[in-house]
């Protein structure tokens, strides 16, 4: 396995809403991203049905078969999503238990990083926080900086287009996604290594 080659990366976005302020940062990305590096959307989390043990049972929804086997594939994942009521979205934290469940967990081991966008002053800091603290339980392996957070994201928009036109903004995710995709191949190496 080469180390020096091209990186995919594919993005988990935590909102579901039709206008999204993350969903215009998760657009943003693929023209943000270092070269040899390509970026894209996972499916939907709004398929995943209410985590349940009983529906477990009946077998792994075809949704969360399909977004773990692209998680797998994948060299890093990049969590784009709000926050909720200082913490994590409940359609985000039900996506990430379903996954869980899958065997291998595709999250072990797996380069993660993450961004928010919020029309708060914090960008979403919190939901962060406790994204941390759940790939911490799930194995995986969190970027740390630079950090992403997008606050007064209304502001950094353009309502017609859906574009994040932000100059700050676009400048430090590009730098995120650059040190995460060293963050990436010096995974990649130690794995080959090992």
């Amino acid at each position: 396995m080469s180390v020096a080659g091209p990186l995919h990366f594919v993005v988990l976005l935590g909102s579901l809403r039709r206008g999204s302020y993350n969903a215009a940062v998760a657009r943003a990305l693929p023209a943000l991203a270092p070269a040899g590096v390509t970026i894209e959307p996972l499916g939907s989390i709004g398929d995943f049905p209410i985590y349940s043990g009983d529906v477990e049972a009946e077998g792994i929804p075809a949704p969360v078969a399909a977004m773990g086997e692209a998680i797998a594939k994948a060299d890093g994942v990049i969590v784009v999503t709000p926050e909720y009521n200082y913490s994590i979205p409940g359609g985000l934290k039900n996506a990430i238990d379903w996954l869980s469940r899958l065997k291998p967990n595709p999250f072990l081991d797996k380069p993660v990083a993450l961004e928010s966008a919020s029309v708060g002053m914090l960008g979403g800091a919190r939901a962060q926080y406790h994204l941390r603290q759940t790939f911490v339980m799930l194995e995986a392996c969190v970027f740390n900086k630079p950090e992403v957070f997008v606050a007064q994201a209304n502001q950094k928009i353009d309502a017609a287009t859906g574009a994040l036109t932000d100059p700050p903004a676009r400048d430090i995710i590009a730098k995120q996604l650059a040190g995460f995709g060293a963050f990436a191949r010096a995974h990649k190496h130690a794995a080959v290594t090992s």
